[in-house]
């Protein structure tokens, strides 16, 4: 198990004052040897604490005067101080293994720890979940926790994970809901695998063995061009349509047995199939808003001004490596800063936006994205903001949201974008300033200006061009 390591120590902090650096190697706290940040944020809530550092090759004690519950003032570099726990399952679907190569390393990394899900959001199949685990997660709350179900046939859902144990891993599931767990279930749905009559056999099943599953999100299997399985395609048209379909008649089942819908399908669904999105009513408060449900509809009241604070954090693509914050995935992640705006030049520091009034805009983002803002921009009727679509031909196949768009194809767009327009690109596709493919915005061939992804921002960001 490697040590945490401080990463910054804030001023004027208990850690300072007690004269914790950055770069101090931290192995105990009151005698106790934290796994993880969970364990990390128990502990230092506790008052005067004394830690055990290595800094400079010898061993020092620091000891920090402080109250119960004051923040100690020192953050660490990542998540996990023990190993991660890495997913055994083989799944044909698994976007991991439609990754090009080349990419860094931390990014191939599968993960199947639940720690993981309740820090960041990440979704695990519970196969390699355990007696201690269940007593960590009910005695600790660890909640709410994200689980893909995928099938609830055992044989089906095995064979999907190319894993036995795929078969009879929801008997934990059942554990967490009996315990009071609240868990956000997930199926993405592989067309000719689990969808048509074993969508409805999986909803049938959640009904009987999952009813107080807090919400079911239902998406599409993502292709990428490196896809290794033949079987594995995007949906066409009808397909979509057809999980529209099941979904519709489960969530009048759902609500008639349980008072709320529970399922609720990914805006790409209503995409793909030309169908508008639901009412946000109708989301029943569901909270897989970072799961795509309900996205484009929560946009649309932020940017209409309907709503005065943006919905939740955004994340991109593995966010949870490479420098993710370590109070988790539902800590706020704004690289743009308080007012959701900044400017950034090749060669230069970060420093506040001094808009041109009459620059015209061009806002990135990918097909899906496009197909959500340009009707709220026609209903604008300004002529000086256009959409700038921002095809994926780095990843391929059917990659078509903002959150994977990456350097190399914002180069190449760009750089036949005319010079002297603003550029509004969304934060939800850098993570620590970089595209997943290593590029920063120092790369790209014009000015940007990182915009939060939601839609106060990039409404407020117009604002101030009129």
């Amino acid at each position: 198990m490697s040590a945490p390591i401080v990463t910054s120590v804030a001023p004027g902090s208990p850690a300072a004052a007690a004269g914790l650096v950055t770069g101090d190697e931290v192995h105990s706290l009151n005698g106790q040897v934290p796994r993880d940040i969970i364990e990390w944020r128990m502990l230092v809530d506790e008052p005067d604490l004394e830690i055990e550092v290595r800094r400079g090759g010898l061993t020092h004690t620091v000891e920090v005067a402080k109250r119960a519950g004051e923040p100690l003032g020192a953050e660490v570099e990542s998540a996990l101080f023990d190993q991660v726990r890495t997913c055994d399952n083989h799944c044909e679907f698994c976007f991991i293994y439609q990754l090009p190569p080349g990419m860094r390393k931390s990014l191939y990394l599968k993960d199947d720890d639940y720690r993981l899900s309740f820090l960041y959001g990440n979704f695990t199949t519970l196969t390699r979940f355990t007696e201690a685990d269940l007593e960590r997660v009910v005695t600790e709350r660890l909640a709410p926790l994200n689980v893909s179900i995928h099938a609830t046939n055992p044989e089906v859902r095995a064979s999907m994970l190319r894993n036995r144990r795929g078969a009879t891993s929801l008997r934990w599931l059942r554990a967490l809901l009996d315990h009071g767990i609240e868990v956000r279930g997930q199926v993405v749905v592989c067309p000719g695998v689990n969808d048509g009559a074993v969508l409805d056999e999986t909803l049938a099943g959640v009904l009987d063995g999952f009813p107080e599953l807090e919400s079911l999100a239902i998406v599409p299997l993502g292709v990428s061009r490196f896809n290794p399985e033949a079987a594995m395609r995007p949906h066409t048209r009808d397909e979509a349509k057809a999980v529209l379909d099941t979904v519709h008649d489960w969530q009048d089942i759902f609500a008639t047995v349980l008072g709320k819908r529970l399922v609720h399908a990914a805006d790409e669904y209503y995409l793909l199939a030309g169908e508008p999105f639901p009412s946000l009513e109708s989301y029943d408060s569901c909270s897989m808003y970072e799961d795509g449900i309900g996205m484009a509809r929560t946009f649309e009241q932020e940017f209409l001004g309907l709503v005065s604070e943006p919905s939740g954090p955004q994340s991109g693509f593995f966010a949870w490596v490479d420098g993710a914050p370590a109070e988790g995935y539902r800590a706020p992640r704004n690289p743009a800063g308080d007012t959701g705006l900044r400017q950034h030049h090749a060669g230069e520091a970060r420093v506040s936006l001094s808009p041109r009034r009459d620059a015209p805009i061009g806002i990135l983002t990918a097909p899906y994205g496009a197909q959500v803002l340009a009707p709220l921009l026609r209903d604008l009727g300004r002529t000086d903001v256009r959409v700038v679509e921002v095809r994926n031909e780095y990843f391929g196949g059917n990659t078509a949201v903002t959150g994977l768009m990456v350097g190399a194809d914002l180069v190449r767009v760009l750089a036949a974008q005319p010079e002297g327009h603003r550029y509004l690109l969304p934060d939800v596709c850098l993570s620590e300033g970089r595209f997943l493919d290593g590029l920063t915005v120092d790369d790209l061939p014009r000015p940007v200006e990182v915009v939060a992804t939601d839609g106060i921002a990039l409404r407020r960001c117009l604002e101030r061009t009129r």
